[in-house]
This record gives structure tokens, C-alpha cells and sequence, in this order.
């Protein structure tokens, strides 16, 4: 009994200086450790997390490290409790896709043995060019992601994997794939079509037909028929964009005439082994790995850039040539001792703009030297092209039938017979222009007064005579239906006999 009365004495007295000392010793031992281990301890590692962009839908976390050393950087209580109140509201919104941006990289630096702070390392934003460019002369788009044409809709649908690369100006344009953008009267004619780029693979049609090669969609309407149209607006616009392909291309054509693809079939076949696709007529999708819609157009007629295309004129005179296997790659060089004559072609229009006295300019170049053949360009373009050329010499009155220069040798020359009316600028930018880039010798004879057949239809104080400036500014239509409708050309041998003589001398050279 006396020793259960101590023990609860002792406890009651003794109990307050246990613990004191135990909390002493346990500091002591704590404070022996902290000064023999403090050089091998580095800084304690905080780390700092902020929430970034919502990107696509997901949220990503970048982290930061945060050295805990007050010299290198304080952190206030406020400021660590601003941070983490920021990033669970964030995470509690709803999510949202935010469009043209580029996902962060989450990157976590190592931070064993680190004294400086670590700094979050995010991708820069990627600059997404447009997929379509809309030009002075034609709008066109280049697509490097999977393609979907819908012909019933008239429509492109653009399947990118990268969903983010799509923003308000690069998801959807309205096009008519046609090389005359500035010729409003002529884009009425031309079909129109869209290109979208789908923001989700659910706002995509299924694919019928699925093709291995890319697609170049090009409109067939507009001027085609016009062989300086069919050259200038749409062949070679399609050489240019296609010839990288090297014959593993589909043409998917709108506003097509088969007439017109039967006419230049040699030149098509040379630049796609495939069959062409008549998409207004097509009711299933069909399906590419990428494609080009609408023709890329520089912008001189008949001409190609070599600043920004790698291919030339040059390039293209050679290609039609082996388009229509056309023998003759260069015009006679006259030399002392030369037997052969040089060929002269006199283009003889029967309608407008034509010659009224062919055989008379035939029978004076005979006289020079020249051997002649008079003809009008006749619808079969293979024939045609054979017979420009075997000539050395090309004569024509200024009109599309010009066009068939590129068929000529190189070093041929070419004489252009300018019309009276102010066709300066027509002559210059459609025929001297194209025939000098071709390597053409140019010759020009612009036409007097009295060799115009116009003077037989107005008195000489009409201002269709007396101002030819005035009428060509009411427009296009009246300019057009009085002086190259209305106007026939006979040529005054003695002022044209020195043109000819020209002709002979450059070929000499």
C-alpha cells in the first residue's frame, strides 16, 4: 500500500521534468546532426505549378523550380496561396479548344544539386501559312494534308491531323480554279467551289474512292476554245503545277469539255498518266493524299517566271515538243553557199484581222528567196503544229492564231503585223513580250492608215479615224468591235518588202 502511494507520488511531482528534459535532449541531439551534416545539405526544392493555355482540349501543367534559398528568390505566403487558388479554378472550368496554338512541352529539369532557379522551356507557336493564296491573276490553294472532293457539293474538305494549325483565316475560302481572276466577265462562267479544313474528322464526308497520287483541280470553262486562252489561262498555268509530279497526278477538271481535252490530249497525257475526272458529274468522294485546286498564274501572258518556278519557258517549248513530237529544234542559219531556202508561214485569217492580199506578200517573198506556205490555223493542233514547225519564218496579223509560235524552232523569227487602232500595248504584252522570252527573233511592222480596210467604212473625219484613244476608252466591247472585228489589213509590199529582208538578214546571224 505505502509503495502504490509513492509511485503516484512521484509521478504527480516528477512528471513536468521528464518531459522538459526529454525536449532537451531531443534539440541537442537535432542541433549535433544539423552542424556536422550542413555542408553535404543542399537548399530544400520547392516546387511552383502553373497551369498553362488549354490546349486542344487537354490541360497541361508546366512546373517550375523554386529555389527555397532566401537569397536567390523570396516567396511570399500570398503569392504560393495566389498560385494554387489559380490552378484549381482553372481545372474546375470547362474545357475549350483554343484555336492556332501549339501544345506546351511539359519539361521538368533535374533538381538534384541545383542552386540557380529552373525556367520552363515551351515550344514557340509554329506560323501557319494559309493553304490558299489569292492572287492578282488566280487563286489557288496547295494542300499538304489528305484531301476529300465532293463533286455534288462542289466542295474541298481538308483532313489536317494538326487540328491546332487551324485558325478564323486559314479554314475556309471561296475559289473559281480558273487563271483570269481579274476578268470578271469571264469567272461568271467558272464554276465555284469552297475549301474547308475540317476542325474535326466528324465534319468529314466518307471517302468512295481513294487515290495513291496527289490531285490538281483546274476549271475547263472560261475562254477555253480561244488558243491563246487555252495556252495562257490554263496549259501552261498546268505545266507549271503539275510537272513536279512527273506524270503521277490526277486532273480532277470542272466545267469540263471533252472536246477541248480530245484537242490538247497529247500535252495532258504527258503530264498525267491517269485518266482525267470529270468531278461536276461525280457523286462519289473521292480522296487524296494531297492536292493542288486552282492554277497558280504569273503574270505576264504566255510566260512563265523562272524567279519563282523551277521550270522556264524554255523548259515548256522543249516539253511541247516532245508533246507532239515535233522534229525541228532549230531554224536554218542562211550562210554563203546556202541551197536550202528558208520557210516563210503566212497565217491567212479568213474572217477578221485577215490579210486581203496573201498571194501578192507570197509571191514578192518567193522573189527574196523564201519558200511559202499560206494557211489558216486549222482546228487539228497536231497537224498544225507539225506544219509551224518545219517554217523558219512566222507572218501573222496580230490575233490568237499568234499563239502558235510555240510550235516554231528556236532562233525562228517572228513578225508580228500590227493593226491600225492603238494595239500597241496588246502587240507588246500578248506577242513581242512571250515571243522575245522564247527566244523568238522579233519583228514588228505596224500598219499605216491607208492599209487598213476601216478607211472604206469611215469617212476621215470619223473619230473611230481621226481618235482612235477616245474609242477605246468607252471599253473593251467597243474597242473589240470596231478595230478587230470591222478591220481587215493589205499590206504595201514596198514598205513590208524591208521586213522581209530583215528576216533574212537574222537568220543569218
Amino acid at each position: 500500500m505505502y509503495n502504490s502511494m509513492l509511485v503516484r507520488s512521484f509521478r504527480r511531482r516528477e512528471q513536468k521534468q521528464l518531459k522538459c528534459m526529454a525536449f532537451l535532449c531531443c534539440f541537442l541531439i537535432a542541433l549535433s546532426f544539423s552542424t556536422v551534416l550542413k555542408p553535404y545539405l543542399g537548399p530544400f526544392q520547392a516546387l511552383n505549378l502553373q497551369l498553362t493555355v488549354d490546349v486542344g482540349g487537354l490541360k497541361v501543367l508546366t512546373v517550375k523550380e523554386i529555389s527555397n534559398n532566401i537569397s536567390q528568390q523570396k516567396i511570399k505566403g500570398n503569392a504560393i496561396n495566389s498560385t494554387s487558388q489559380h490552378i484549381f479554378e482553372n481545372i474546375s472550368k470547362p474545357r475549350r479548344t483554343v484555336k492556332n496554338t501549339v501544345t506546351s512541352q511539359l519539361i521538368v529539369k533535374p533538381t538534384t544539386h541545383i542552386s540557380q532557379p529552373v525556367i520552363l522551356e515551351e515550344s514557340a507557336p509554329k506560323k501557319i501559312e494559309p493553304v490558299c493564296s489569292m492572287t492578282k491573276g488566280s487563286d489557288f490553294c496547295e494542300i499538304n494534308d489528305d484531301i476529300r472532293i465532293d463533286g455534288s457539293s462542289a466542295t474541298v474538305f481538308i483532313a489536317s491531323a494538326d487540328q491546332t494549325a487551324i485558325s478564323a483565316e486559314n479554314s475556309s475560302w471561296i475559289i473559281r480554279p480558273y487563271s483570269r481572276k481579274y476578268d470578271r466577265y469571264v469567272m461568271k462562267r467558272v464554276k465555284e467551289w469552297s475549301v474547308i479544313s475540317a476542325t474535326s474528322f466528324e465534319e468529314l464526308p466518307e471517302c468512295n474512292q481513294n487515290h495513291s497520287v496527289p490531285a490538281v483541280l483546274f476549271s475547263n470553262g472560261g475562254y477555253a476554245g480561244n488558243i491563246f486562252h487555252d495556252f495562257s489561262d490554263i496549259i501552261i498555268p498546268l505545266y507549271v503545277n503539275s510537272r513536279q509530279f512527273n506524270g503521277e497526278v490526277k486532273f480532277v477538271i470542272t466545267n469540263k469539255q471533252s472536246w477541248w481535252i480530245k484537242k490538247y490530249r497529247n500535252i495532258l497525257k504527258l503530264l498525267s498518266k491517269y485518266d482525267v475526272i470529270d468531278i461536276d458529274n461525280e457523286e462519289d468522294v473521292h480522296c487524296f493524299r494531297t492536292g493542288i485546286i486552282g492554277l497558280q498564274r504569273h503574270d505576264k501572258e504566255l510566260n512563265i517566271d523562272p524567279s519563282i518556278s523551277t521550270y522556264s519557258l524554255k523548259d515548256f517549248r522543249q516539253f511541247i515538243r516532245s508533246s507532239f513530237s515535233l522534229p525541228k529544234v532549230a531554224a536554218i542559219r542562211m550562210k554563203d553557199g546556202e541551197k536550202r531556202k528558208p520557210r516563210l508561214l503566212i497565217i491567212a485569217r479568213k474572217r477578221t484581222r485577215a490579210f486581203t492580199n496573201p498571194e501578192e506578200i507570197a509571191r514578192m517573198a518567193r522573189k527574196l528567196g523564201f519558200e511559202v506556205v499560206v494557211t489558216e490555223a486549222s482546228g487539228d493542233i497536231s497537224r498544225f503544229a507539225e506544219t509551224v514547225n518545219s517554217c523558219d519564218v512566222f507572218l501573222a496579223v496580230h490575233g490568237a492564231a499568234m499563239t502558235n509560235m510555240i510550235f516554231l524552232p528556236e532562233n525562228a523569227v517572228f513578225i508580228q503585223v500590227v493593226p491600225f487602232g492603238g494595239f500597241e500595248w496588246l502587240a507588246r504584252t500578248d506577242y513581242e513580250e512571250p515571243a522575245k522570252a522564247m527566244k523568238l527573233k522579233y519583228l514588228e511592222y505596224k500598219i499605216k492608215l491607208e492599209e487598213s480596210t476601216l478607211i472604206q467604212q469611215y469617212p476621215l473625219d470619223h473619230e473611230v479615224i481621226r481618235n482612235p484613244t477616245k474609242v477605246g476608252k468607252q471599253g473593251w466591247n467597243v474597242f473589240r468591235s470596231v478595230y478587230m472585228v470591222k478591220q481587215n489589213v493589205k499590206v504595201d509590199l514596198n514598205r513590208f518588202r524591208s521586213t522581209l529582208l530583215k528576216a533574212l538578214e537574222l537568220l543569218g546571224q
